[in-house]
């Protein structure tokens, strides 16, 4: 288990991602998911209300309900530690506080819960000063509605000057952050928004870890994957790096009998300011190589061989 920043969550070494449940996989199979998961010993899922409405027919929140609906079945709200997301959905959109606060009560009602313990800005608001918005989630903590809060997709400066903010007015202040990050996409967190996090005790909990799948090894020249994410982790196969990153995989995977995902995530949490990054699963099917990466940790020469292959 993980501590994340200088919280009281502990969380196990990969976050399951809820950005599939009601999109890829139905009411059905995401509660299978989440069944398997924490029979497993998965106790962090993170999901957001504008999860997902891009998909035709959907407006938003279909991950929260069905998560909510899960959370109330099992009655292991107290067993699960639960993230989500404000900013982008369509109904509440940025980050001023009466949205923010707004947001809130909604994913609140749809979780089905009276608190959310790891509580995101999910894409920073230029037009809002970070005042105004720290404002908002410091009043959702002091009511018990939010246990903690984070950001995700900031620039390096907007959160330290967010940092910034709330040590100098004594307000809540963001105890993780979530990059985009994986072995093919590292100039999205490596350097300066690294730098900042490490700087200031907090832990980076990156999504898309497996570069929308193709870091599973299943894409392959001359394979075709049914999937919703094959043509973007298709594009991958046409790089001179992306044949490098499989190959190193190939050669780490084989070395330690582990699969390609777990090899992948394994990388990650190599990484000195990563703890438990986000991996989703479709099917119950594709949770095994996730929650190996408990029993996995590279050594100093596998980090390194993929360390140069995705340079």
């Amino acid at each position: 288990m993980a501590r994340i920043g200088s919280t009281d969550l502990e969380v196990g070494p990969f976050t399951l991602g809820g950005n599939v449940f009601g999109w890829t996989s139905d009411l059905d199979e995401s509660f299978a998911v989440l069944d398997a998961y924490t029979a497993a010993g998965g106790n962090f899922v993170d999901s957001a209300d504008a999860y997902s409405a891009w998909v035709e027919g959907n407006s938003g929140g279909e991950s929260e309900t069905i998560l909510g609906a899960w959370l109330k079945a099992r009655g292991r709200r107290d067993e699960v530690v639960v993230a989500t997301k404000a900013g982008a959905h369509p109904k509440f959109r940025g980050l001023g506080a009466a949205t923010v606060k707004a947001a809130a009560e909604e994913s609140l009602r749809r979780l089905q819960t009276d608190y959310i313990d790891l509580y995101y800005a999910h894409f920073d608001d230029p037009d809002t000063p970070v005042a105004e918005t720290l404002g908002a989630l410091d009043e959702l903590v002091r009511e018990g509605k939010v246990r903690h809060i984070a950001a995700s997709n900031f620039t390096a400066e907007r959160l330290a000057e967010s940092l910034a903010h709330s040590d100098a007015e004594g307000l809540a202040r963001y105890v993780a952050f979530q990059p985009h990050y994986n072995l093919l996409s590292r100039d999205t967190y490596e350097g300066e928004r690294e730098d900042v996090v490490k700087r200031n005790g907090l832990s980076a909990l990156p999504y898309s870890s497996l570069a929308s799948g193709f870091l599973t090894g299943k894409y392959r020249p001359g394979q075709k994957v049914q999937s919703a994410r094959a043509g973007k982790a298709g594009q991958y196969l046409e790089s001179e790096r992306g044949q490098k990153v499989l190959a190193a995989l190939d050669t780490v995977a084989e070395e330690t009998g582990a699969q390609h995902s777990t090899v992948a995530l394994a990388w990650l949490n190599a990484q000195p300011t990563v703890i438990a990054p986000i991996a989703s699963a479709r099917t119950v099917e594709q949770l095994p190589a996730l929650l190996a990466l408990a029993d996995l940790e590279l050594t100093d020469g596998q980090v390194a061989l993929l360390d140069e292959a995705s340079a």
